[in-house]
């Protein structure tokens, strides 16, 4: 170890000589350190945890007693890891079968990881997110996402405000006014009919701006994820004209989920808005009217990016 680290190291836990460990983190007894891991600062390695050579964890790290942490695994700043969760890195594992290399296993600063989950290799899970207890995580968790069950499924996000849910008459109130800047639910006029009911919006009205596109999404399987992105210039106008869906809204500082399940409510997303589709119900039918033609470099798909984009430049 570096000789200005200033690490607790109990009587009882093995560091293997030229593990790294950070000033400040403390590594409780029957824990083993392999020779190659690198462990910041601050953290808290509980009893009877094992880090193996090709493991990364930053600073300000709990991992709970009972935890493995195999070749591959890399865990952020701040990350929280239960008591007997278990990390894999191998998708077919023989005995005395070893790969040349192992999968990457990744858990973003500030996510949490419940006791006893389970982690596949190759997995990411997103900034900020949560995996509840016992859950087994076969695919990439989303940044904030609340995730449970076996296989892991999204139910909710982290720190949104209370859903806004449509009124369930005309005559009751919209819901509150989103926290997130720029977003805004719509009421779109509906004409009642023995016939049937319509439903319209006009631009410059209901619409605030002017479509060159459109698209539609359907026949999404409940377990899936859309959206996950934002764009630099684009407005959109969303209305679910069949069956409901949640869409999850964000502007760095705020989040908010909204349920679409009716199409004389429209919610409109301005630019830089991160925005998230979800809980599509399989008879779901998502209009989507855009401000201007598909252009793929308008998108920002990577959420760090993101957050670093519309991140305030900090002044000296």
């Amino acid at each position: 170890m570096p000789c200005d680290a200033t690490p607790y190291i109990d009587p009882k836990a093995v560091v293997d000589p030229g593990a790294r460990i950070g000033a400040g983190t403390r590594v409780w007894g029957f824990s083993h350190i392999f020779g190659g891991a690198v462990i910041g600062k601050d953290c808290n390695i509980c009893e009877q945890v094992l880090i193996e050579n090709q493991v990364v964890v930053g600073d300000r790290v709990t991992i709970k007693c009972g935890v493995q942490l195999w070749d591959g695994a890399t865990l952020e700043d701040d990350v929280f890891v239960g008591p007997n969760a278990t990390f894999t890195n191998d998708p077919f594992p023989r005995s005395k079968h070893y790969l040349a290399a192992y999968p990457r296993t990744t858990v973003r600063r500030n996510a949490s990881i419940g006791a006893n989950a389970t982690i596949l290799p190759g997995i990411t899970i997103g900034m900020g997110a949560m995996v509840g207890a016992g859950a087994v995580v076969t695919r990439n968790v989303p940044p904030h996402a609340i995730v449970v069950g076996n296989p892991a499924r999204i139910r909710g996000y982290v720190s949104t405000t209370q859903q806004s849910k449509p009124p369930v008459t005309l005559s009751e109130r919209m819901p509150t006014e989103s926290v997130v800047a720029g977003v805004e639910l719509r009421r779109l006029p509906c004409v009642a009919d023995m016939r049937g009911n319509l439903s319209a919006g006009e631009i410059g009205k209901q619409l605030p701006f002017l479509p060159k596109r459109y698209f539609l999404v359907f026949d999404v399987p409940s377990v899936e994820v859309r959206g996950e992105h934002a764009h630099k210039q684009l407005h959109q106008f969303l209305v679910c004209v069949r069956g409901s869906m949640s869409v999850v809204v964000e502007d760095g500082q705020h989040r908010q989920e909204y349920v679409l399940d009716r199409p004389d409510l429209g919610l409109y997303i301005p630019p830089l808005i991160w925005s998230t589709q979800y809980k599509y119900t399989r008879d779901a039918v998502l209009l989507v009217l855009a401000s201007d033609v598909y252009d793929p470099e308008d998108y920002i798909r990577d959420y760090d990016a993101y957050i670093k984009l519309i991140s305030p430049v900090p002044t000296h």
